[in-house]
């Protein structure tokens, strides 16, 4: 982004307010809202017994046969975001409602009109994305309780069971604990403009502890989700349809658009959160993974992917950290990346766990020229190679460090 053209007062202070980003939750929805009104009682009754109707093969009637409904009643914020996870929730299961070899290649018109058009009012693309199925999908159990998972349910899940729900619950709640850490990016950033070199490392230390504080909450998915429910059955309901071999001309959206959409399918890569913590420690990514990443930021809430711009549009940490001759200042700055590496480390054996080894299964177990199934057996919900992919990311991380006195 070029400041001169982008009116970005690089010397204003960061309010993650303005971002949309709470002091508790961070990018996470804070109190979503969990019905609709009663105008849009057909896409709620569809999306909350969506698991029941895939499991009976009748999601696809009901949907053929839902009424072509206005999102022009829709009126807020939450509303919208409320809309847009129903309507994604839907479409998904509407699509997968068969398996990943017969996928349906036309969202009906009364899906997809409204469906554009909310996505339209959210500047985001009409496809479940992780600001729906993660940060908008959940609600307390008992109000009053904390936010864990024992007191915790999704609004909406997929089909398998309990690891449909412990897959959305538990990526919340990493995406909760790394609330600490965005305040610690503002906080650096800011500090820099003061050149308090105590003010960025004490930030630093408390993005540390919060990237940290993630992976030891990532570590939940081992207790919650099963590795072949999550393979075989949750994962292929995140499917999008780019760069994905069964749906090669991506999808037509009946009466809202002229020609199909490629859209990729939710993933941690659209995780705001991350890209904030690369932009901050001046994580360069490779050329492919850099377009990709790139790419998925329009698949963030607009006031989201804003912040992650307006990082990259000031005065970057890595190279004040270069040119400052304090060496616990650079100390501060590696433990930071140092943490961000063990995430993806982390993150890396999961995959090899939930998708690396249970595809191998399932490519053994069916024939060796399945063709299209065989390749989605080995691919991450974004359509990418998901183990050369998280490799590669990991790497890029690592070359952030400061080597040397």
């Amino acid at each position: 982004m070029d400041d001169r053209t982008s009116g970005v007062d690089v010397r204003a202070p960061i309010e993650l307010r303005s971002f949309c980003v709470s002091e508790e939750n961070g990018f996470v929805l804070t109190d979503p809202l969990t019905d609709l009104p009663e105008y849009y009682c057909a896409w709620m009754d569809l999306a909350t017994n969506l698991t029941h109707l895939v499991q009976t093969h009748q999601l696809r009637g009901r949907v053929t046969e839902m009424p072509l409904l206005s999102a022009h009643y829709l009126k807020g914020h939450r509303e919208l975001r409320l809309a847009h996870l129903a309507l994604g929730i839907i479409a998904m299961g509407y699509v997968w409602q068969e398996g990943q070899d017969r996928p349906a290649k036309v969202l009906p018109k009364a899906l997809a009109v409204p469906y554009c058009a909310v996505s339209k009012m959210l500047d985001l693309p009409p496809i479940l994305v992780y600001a729906d199925c993660v940060l908008a999908n959940w609600r307390l159990r008992n109000s009053d309780g904390p936010m864990e998972i024992e007191n915790m349910d999704t609004l909406f899940t997929v089909p398998g069971g309990d690891s449909g729900k412990g897959f959305f619950l538990v990526s919340l709640l990493v995406e909760q604990a790394a609330c600490l850490g965005l305040q610690g990016v503002a906080t650096v950033m800011n500090s820099m403009l003061a050149h308090d070199v105590v003010g960025i490392q004490e930030a630093l230390a408390v993005i540390e502890d919060s990237i940290r504080r993630m992976r030891e909450v990532f570590k939940l998915m081992h207790k919650y989700v099963d590795p072949m429910l999550f393979h075989n059955t949750v994962r292929i309901f995140f499917m999008g349809w780019r760069d994905n071999p069964s749906l090669p001309d991506g999808m037509w959206y009946e009466g809202a658009r002229e020609e199909p959409l490629h859209l990729f399918g939710a993933s941690a890569s659209q995780s705001s959160s991350i890209q904030c913590f690369d932009q901050l420690l001046g994580v360069q990514y490779s050329d492919k993974n850099g377009f990709f990443m790139r790419s998925m930021r329009a698949y963030m809430p607009p006031r989201h992917r804003q912040l992650i711009d307006t990082l990259s549009s000031r005065p970057q940490l890595r190279p004040y950290v270069l040119s400052s001759a304090s060496p616990k200042l650079r100390c501060a700055y590696n433990s930071c990346v140092s943490a961000l590496v063990d995430l993806r480390c982390f993150h890396l054996n999961t995959v090899v766990r939930y998708i690396t080894v249970p595809g191998s299964r399932a490519r053994g177990a069916s024939c060796p020229f399945s063709g299209a199934k065989a390749v989605m057996d080995m691919q991450g919900t974004s359509s990418t190679k998901a183990l050369p992919f998280l490799k590669s990311m990991r790497d890029d991380t690592k070359l952030a460090l400061i080597m040397g006195q």
